[in-house]
């Protein structure tokens, strides 16, 4: 029925790199964000999660303070940005990144996931999890809130990234 999208906190990890795929933890000091959040979530039925610890832990910590369990599903996974993962934006080729612009959606310069994949594995995700009754919250990354919030094909179409530890209903 209704799903909340929401973004982990901010993982520990320098500004400016790439890391979609990469298992990284939270930053510290999110537990006074938790504490903020808690106050903020309405009742949830489920809790859903990317295995990747940065949403695990969020997704956890969410659930124990609600009673509930976290199921994992790794379609919500971030991209995957092969070897671009770890690198800062600004060593990644120009060639590369424009490759990417050019082709936003099958473009793979980096070797690893397409917007088209990410898209179509958070579609299939998104569609199993709306399906079910109840309100369930979804800790996932900016790639898959903004696959689902997408109006088109086209760079442009896709919304900004929410904000770490921020959420949004469908």
């Amino acid at each position: 029925m209704a799903l909340m999208l929401m973004r982990h906190f901010r993982p520990a990890i320098g500004p400016g790199i790439c890391y979609g795929a990469t298992d990284l933890d939270l930053a510290e000091g999110h537990e006074a964000a938790l504490a903020a959040l808690m106050a903020r979530l309405p009742a949830l039925d489920g809790v859903i999660s990317s295995p990747l610890r940065r949403c695990r832990l969020l997704a956890e910590a969410i659930a124990a303070q609600r009673g509930r369990a976290v199921q994992l599903d790794p379609r919500l996974r971030e991209m995957d940005f092969g070897a671009w993962e770890g690198l800062p934006w600004d060593d990644i080729p120009r060639a590369e990144l424009d490759a990417w612009a050019a082709d936003f959606l099958q473009a793979r310069p980096h070797g690893g996931e397409s917007v088209a994949q990410l898209r179509a594995r958070s579609h299939a995700a998104l569609a199993e999890h709306r399906a079910r009754p109840g309100r369930h919250l979804l800790v996932t990354h900016a790639g898959v809130i903004k696959a689902a919030l997408a109006t088109g094909d086209r760079a442009e179409d896709w919304p900004a990234s929410l904000a770490f530890g921020e959420f949004v209903t469908i």
